[in-house]
């Protein structure tokens, strides 16, 4: 069972600083939400294959784990382990739950964030690379994102197949 609140607490633990027991990248978001999702208690599986499931262990890790591009395509597919649902509008997320970012909105999904805390139906997240803590989830003033800019809104599934 997914636990969100647990993601929460991690989330906001290590929203400024780097946990030493993981790996850290300059571009760290996909990383840390990784890290994230699994003090929720979402399994890790795939392992050594790099470009399959959702992973790190003996000093490496699945692409999906680190890369939001590939975090994006695995929470999409994924049919064991962690899995999600896309949804339509950021309202419909909960806390635990991810988004990935398209700034330029070129196919490529550049960052990944997720949700800590909400103001009625408005999320708002924790990630890294840039550290922010219950950030408006739409990055609008953010340098990287463009009028253009794409989301794609995970639910992540409450029950680990």
């Amino acid at each position: 069972m997914y636990d969100r609140e647990a993601v929460v607490r991690y989330a906001n633990v290590w929203w400024d600083d780097y946990n030493p027991a993981y790996p850290k990248f300059a571009d760290d978001c996909t990383n840390y939400v990784s890290q994230c999702l699994h003090a929720g208690g979402a399994p890790i599986w795939g392992q050594p294959n790099r470009e399959e499931g959702w992973w790190l262990g003996g000093g490496t890790w699945s692409l999906s784990w680190a890369t939001a591009h590939s975090l994006r395509w695995y929470l999409a597919g994924a049919k064991k382990g962690l899995t999600a649902t896309i949804v339509s509008s950021p309202s419909q997320l909960e806390l635990g739950d991810v988004i990935v970012y398209d700034f330029q909105n070129d196919g490529r999904f550049d960052h990944a964030a997720i949700v800590t805390a909400k103001d009625g139906d408005v999320p708002f997240v924790n990630a890294h690379t840039y550290n922010v803590r219950e950030r408006l989830w739409d990055y609008k003033d953010s340098y990287a994102s463009t009028p253009d800019a794409r989301y794609i809104f995970f639910k992540i599934n409450d029950q680990f197949s």
